[in-house]
């Protein structure tokens, strides 16, 4: 059977990457399979996870690049030649152009750490997202997976998971709750969502 390629674009640890892993050998992601992994930067340890999966990896800086055409352009190259069908960001921290974006339409999802409209665009990033839900008071925070386009965290909402807060969190137990409790189940149901569509097998779902 016919399966979509995916790249997963990552800057950090992979925690979300090791959930796509886990969800691939688990039979949850049927309608694609992990082709390749990109880091932002050498040295990060998702590009270990990806080593240990037997996933090829790479890593493309956008400083050693030296413009944000080159970088992309090294990107594209890579999707290229690994016949890439669609794009997960987990956890990927350089923002794309729209020149990028037009050429995936549909076919790039992004994780976000809240429910998007909160917390989210231009500098909402990490544990930032986690200490403006609680700087707020908000009771409820939660994961959102969505489409990107070239407005930060601005494209078409595909899933989103409420998670509560607790008395006494901190930005780093809120953090750890949301990756368990939405992040990490979000996204593998997204990429095989988006996955199943590009083999035409919505059809059939």
């Amino acid at each position: 059977m016919k399966k979509a390629r995916i790249a997963v674009l990552v800057s950090g640890g992979g925690t979300n990457l090791q959930a796509l892993i886990d969800a691939e050998k688990n039979g949850k992601i049927p309608s694609g399979t992990l082709s390749v992994v990109i880091a932002s930067k050498p040295g990060v340890y998702a590009l270990e996870r990806a080593d240990q999966a037997g996933i090829p990896a790479l890593a493309v800086s956008r400083k050693a690049s030296g413009s944000q055409a080159a970088f992309e352009q090294q990107l594209l190259d890579i999707l290229e030649s690994y016949r890439i069908d669609m794009i997960v960001l987990a956890g990927f921290l350089s923002i794309l152009s729209k020149d990028f974006t037009d050429r995936y339409p549909q076919r790039i999802i992004n994780i976000h750490p809240s429910l998007i409209p909160a917390f989210c665009g231009a500098g909402y990033y990490g544990l930032k997202v986690h200490e403006a839900a609680l700087s707020y008071g908000v009771k409820v925070t939660g994961a959102t997976v969505h489409y990107v386009n070239e407005v930060p965290d601005g494209g078409q909402i595909l899933l989103q998971k409420a998670v509560e807060i607790l008395p006494g969190d901190t930005p780093q137990v809120l953090q750890r709750r949301v990756m368990e409790q939405a992040e990490w189940i979000l996204l593998p149901q997204a990429a095989e969502m988006v996955a199943a569509k590009i083999i035409g097998k919505e059809e059939h779902a």
